[in-house]
């Protein structure tokens, strides 16, 4: 997807990084609406969820058709990061809430925050590019990429 943002390059978003926790689950439960997105997303992008998997029900996101990465201890904040890099931050888009998204929210071409029932880390809030009111709001700005225009444009 290449979205044209006046007054900032254009994004060509290829990869969306997801955070599991408090950003697509809360209390380890997706609900149904949001895996209907998701599962509508992967006809047009390459899904990743990248997760410390709190409550252990990451597995359950594959049959999805996305990527699940569970991580291990450590800094998951640079470990998050490096995700990112990898797959290539100039088309990738992280979403996320919580305090060890702040380095994806950062490293990726887009970072979006969600404030979702489980609040948000204010130093994620300050990496990020963009923040919405929910999963679903996060979702649909791929699927209507006119609202990133409206929501990031300068010129």
């Amino acid at each position: 997807m290449i979205v044209e943002v006046p007054g900032r390059a254009p994004l060509d978003v290829r990869h969306l990084m997801f955070d599991l926790n408090g950003t697509l689950a809360t209390d380890g439960d997706v609900p149904g609406e949001v895996t209907e997105r998701l599962r509508l997303l992967t006809a047009g992008f390459n899904v990743h969820i990248l997760t410390a998997d709190t409550f252990g029900t990451a597995s359950r996101l594959r049959e999805l058709g996305v990527q699940v990465t569970v991580l291990g201890p450590g800094d998951q904040v640079a470990a998050k990061a490096a995700a990112i890099r990898v797959l290539g931050a100039a088309h990738t888009a992280a979403i996320g809430n919580g305090m060890n998204d702040e380095g994806m929210l950062r490293e990726a071409a887009l970072g979006i925050l969600v404030v979702g029932q489980e609040g948000a880390a204010v130093r994620s809030l300050l990496a990020a590019d963009l923040v919405v009111r929910s999963i679903e709001d996060a979702l649909d700005l791929f699927r209507f990429p006119k609202r990133l225009i409206a929501s990031l444009r300068t010129a």
